[in-house]
């Protein structure tokens, strides 16, 4: 299953940032819904939020440590949980969707933005991105429940 979920991932990652880098790189906007949600191409050079600019492989170095680091916790621990499985399944394909696009291109293409008029931007992702805080927010959920109900 997790290794489906991670592939499935990746595939749907590269099959949307293709569509982006072919329809929106020649500066196309494509607007979703009007002063709110829109697709805009944008090349990320560095990691969250445009931080660590062109730091390309401390990047990767990171990415391959922690997926590796993951990878190896579900391996070696026979989860039975389906929620950490598919939330760490989530997190690895959205690292590893990135993590190709630094190592093709030397950056990562961005292209959802979602923003209020002109007053406020949040920063321009990515469905790997969506899938690396999907991931993190199953297992957050899953860590407090555990926490306060034992089960």
């Amino acid at each position: 299953m997790e290794v489906s979920i991670i592939l499935l991932g990746i595939l749907i990652d590269r099959i949307t940032k293709m569509w982006a880098a072919q329809s929106l790189a020649q500066g196309f906007q494509v607007v979703i819904i009007k002063d709110i949600f829109s697709f805009l191409y944008l090349e990320n050079r560095g990691a969250a939020f445009g931080i660590l600019q062109n730091k390309l492989y401390f990047l990767a170095a990171i990415t391959i440590i922690v997926v590796t680091g993951m990878i190896y916790y579900m391996v070696k621990h026979r989860l039975k949980s389906i929620v950490v499985r598919v939330s760490l399944s989530l997190i690895i394909s959205g690292a590893l969707g990135n993590l190709i696009d630094r190592l093709i291109y030397g950056y990562v293409v961005d292209f959802i933005s979602v923003h209020f008029k002109n007053i406020y931007y949040f920063p321009i992702f990515n469905v790997a991105d969506v899938f690396v805080v999907v991931g993190t927010m199953l297992l957050l959920f899953y860590l407090l429940k555990e926490e306060k109900y034992g089960n």
